[in-house]
C-alpha cells in the first residue's frame, strides 16, 4: 500500500509538470485503502475542487453516517512545512477545525484542537530529487499510527453553553472570512448566483450601502443562528439537511435561506463549512445546556448570555462597529416595571401591560429583551389576578395579537423568534401551525414597503415588510419601550429619518436646534450636553421633546 503510494508520487514528480492537484487522487487511494484495512470500509473522501487559498482544506474525511473525522491540507511535494505552519491560512485551519493533517504527499502533521501532536516523513526527499529513484519507506508503523489517530477522531460531547458558543463562533468566523465573502466576489465577477441575490436583495431592500464584508457577517450569522434554532426544534438526528423541515413556517424569511442552505445546490466550500457547524449542534443537547445555564445563575435570559459569549469569540469589535449593546437584566426590569405602573396609575389600565387596550412596540427589538420581560410581567399580573385557566387564550389574543417588534439584522431576529418560543413554552402555550410572534424583519426608518422581490428565494422579504408597514401605519400603539442602536453615527441614514431629525415639523422643533437655535449657540463653554434618545410614531406626527442635561 506505502510502497506503491511512494512509487505512483515519485512518477508525478519525474514528470515534471505536476501541480498539487495532480496529487490528489494518489493520496485519496492511499487512505481509502488504509481505511478498508482497519475494516472502516464505510468512509467517505471529498476532494475540494482548488479554486483559492482561502476557503476549505483540500480533503475531507467522513465516516459514513453524517458525521466529519477530519480535514487534510496538501501541499505540492517538496514544499517546506513549516513556512506553511505558520501562515496565516493555517492558523485559521487550526484554531477551526479540531483533527487536521498539513502534509506535502511526504511529511504528514497531526494537529489536534489547533496543537501539532504527531509528524512523521514516510521516506528522504533528496533520495526522489537527487538520487532520482523511488525512495524506500520509512516509518511506516508511526505514519500508521498517525493515521489511527486521525481516523478514530470525533468530536467530543459539548457539555456547557461556554464552549458551544466558542465552537461555534471559530467556525462562523471561518464561514464569514474564507467563504461567504469569498464566493461572493466570484459570483459578482460571474454576475450570478444565489449568494448574489441574497445580498442584492438585502442590499436594495433592507440595509442600503450594505458592503460586502457586513453582508457576509449577517449572512454568516443567520446561518449559524438559524442552525443553531433549528436543532432546538428538533430530536434525534440533526444536520444542515435537516434544518430546514425544523424551522417555523411562519419565519418566512429564515426558510427562504435555509431552502438554498439545506436542499439547494451550495458550493462545496460553503457545503463544507455549514456542515461542520451542524456536526457541533448534531452533538450537543442544545436545550438541555441553556437550561442549565438558567440554573447556573446566569441570568433569566440565557440566550442573550449564549449570544454575548460568541460574539466575543466571533469579533470582539462587531458591539463598538455595529451599535451591540445588551441592557442589564436589572434595568430591563425596572423600565419594564415602570411602564406597567405608569399604565395602571396615569392610564386607568388596571391590569397594565396585560390589559387588552395595550398594544406595545419594540422598534429596535434585537433577541427581544425588553418584550419578553414585558411578557413575563403580563404572564404574572395575568395569573395572579384571574389564575391560569384563561392564560392560553389570553396569550392568543393579546401577546400574540398585540406585542410587536422591530429588528434590522437576521441574526437577532432568528434568536429573538427562537426566545420567545422558549418563553411561550414555559408559559404552557405551543405555537400553532401558522402562529408566530410578530417580529418583523425591517428597517424600522424606512417607511416605504417593499414592493415584490422578483429574486428567487427572498420573496418573504417583501412579505415581512407588507406586515411591518401595517404596524407603522395602522397600528394604534399604546406602548413603544426598548433600547435603539448605540451608535453614534448611524449608518441607517434615510430620507423620512433625515427630515425628521433636521427640519421643523408639526410644531415640533428639529433635533438639531435648542429653543429654536442650533446646537452650538446654546452650549456653554466648559460645558457639555447629553441628548436622550428620543422615538417618533411610525408615522411622523409625533415625537418626544428632546431632553437635555447640563453636567
Amino acid at each position: 500500500m506505502l510502497r506503491s503510494y511512494l512509487k505512483k508520487i515519485y512518477e508525478i514528480i519525474q514528470r515534471g509538470d505536476a501541480r498539487e492537484e495532480t496529487y490528489y487522487s494518489t493520496l485519496e487511494k492511499l487512505l481509502e485503502e488504509y481505511s478498508e484495512s482497519i475494516n472502516k470500509k464505510d468512509i467517505k473522501i471529498t476532494i475540494l475542487p482548488k479554486k483559492t487559498e482561502a476557503g476549505n482544506p483540500d480533503f475531507r474525511i467522513w465516516d459514513g453516517k453524517q458525521h466529519i473525522v477530519g480535514y487534510i491540507e496538501a501541499k505540492k511535494p517538496g514544499t517546506n512545512l513549516d513556512e506553511i505552519e505558520i501562515s496565516e491560512q493555517l492558523k485559521r485551519y487550526k484554531s477551526t477545525f479540531p483533527n487536521l493533517i498539513l502534509t506535502n504527499f511526504i511529511e504528514f502533521r497531526l494537529y489536534r484542537n489547533g496543537k501539532l501532536v504527531d509528524k512523521i516523513s514516510i521516506c528522504r526527499p533528496f533520495i526522489i530529487y537527487q538520487l532520482n529513484t523511488i525512495p524506500p519507506l520509512e516509518n511506516k508503523e508511526h505514519f500508521l499510527r498517525l493515521l489511527e489517530s486521525f481516523f478514530s477522531f470525533s468530536l467530543p460531547k459539548i457539555y456547557d453553553a461556554e464552549t458551544l458558543a466558542i465552537e461555534l463562533a471559530k467556525r462562523t468566523r471561518f464561514l464569514k472570512d474564507e467563504v461567504i465573502e469569498e464566493e461572493l466576489k466570484e459570483e459578482e465577477n460571474n454576475k450570478q448566483g444565489n449568494i448574489l441575490g441574497f445580498y442584492k436583495a438585502f442590499q436594495e431592500y433592507l440595509i442600503k450601502g450594505l458592503s460586502h464584508k457586513d453582508f457576509a457577517d449577517l449572512y454568516s450569522q443567520t446561518i449559524a443562528y438559524g442552525l443553531f434554532a433549528a436543532r432546538t426544534r428538533s430530536t434525534g438526528e440533526f444536520n444542515r439537511k435537516l434544518a430546514y423541515d425544523n424551522i417555523p413556517q411562519t419565519i418566512g424569511i429564515l426558510r427562504d435561506i435555509f431552502k438554498f442552505i439545506s436542499i439547494g445546490n451550495l458550493p462545496l466550500q460553503m457545503e463544507w463549512t455549514i456542515d461542520d457547524i451542524s456536526e457541533v449542534l448534531a452533538i450537543t443537547d442544545v436545550n438541555t445546556i441553556l437550561l442549565q445555564y438558567f440554573h447556573e445563575g446566569k441570568g433569566k435570559d440565557p440566550i442573550i448570555h449564549f449570544y454575548e459569549t460568541f460574539l466575543s469569540t466571533y469579533d470582539p469589535e462587531i458591539r463598538e462597529r455595529c451599535g451591540v449593546y445588551y441592557t442589564p437584566e436589572a434595568v430591563v426590569s425596572y423600565i419594564v416595571r415602570s411602564i406597567h405602573s405608569i399604565l395602571k396609575i396615569h392610564f386607568g389600565l388596571s391590569d397594565g401591560l396585560a390589559s387588552p387596550e395595550v398594544k406595545l412596540l419594540d422598534p429596535a427589538g434585537g433577541t427581544l429583551t425588553f418584550p419578553a420581560a414585558a411578557i413575563h410581567l403580563a404572564a404574572k399580573e395575568y395569573i395572579t389576578k384571574y389564575g391560569e385557566g384563561g392564560l392560553h387564550h389570553w396569550i392568543k389574543n393579546h401577546i400574540l395579537q398585540d406585542f410587536y417588534a422591530f429588528e434590522l439584522m437576521m441574526a437577532p431576529y432568528a434568536i429573538g423568534h427562537l426566545k420567545i418560543g422558549f418563553i411561550l413554552d414555559e408559559l404552557g402555550y405551543n405555537l400553532a401551525d401558522g402562529e408566530r410572534f410578530k417580529l418583523y424583519l425591517t428597517n424600522t426608518l424606512e417607511m416605504e414597503e417593499i414592493k415584490q422581490i422578483s429574486i428567487p428565494g427572498v420573496s418573504s422579504l417583501s412579505e415581512e415588510s407588507h406586515l411591518a408597514g401595517k404596524v407603522k401605519k395602522e397600528q394604534p400603539i399604546l406602548v413603544i419601550l426598548g433600547n435603539p442602536p448605540y451608535s453614534g453615527i448611524s449608518s441607517n441614514v434615510n430620507e423620512w429619518t433625515e427630515k425628521l431629525l433636521k427640519e421643523d415639523i408639526d410644531g415640533c422643533q428639529s433635533y438639531y436646534k435648542v429653543d429654536g437655535e442650533p446646537l452650538g449657540r446654546k452650549i456653554p463653554n466648559g460645558f457639555k450636553m447629553i441628548m436622550s434618545n428620543f422615538y417618533a410614531l411610525p408615522n411622523g406626527k409625533f415625537r418626544s421633546p428632546v431632553s437635555v442635561l447640563w453636567v
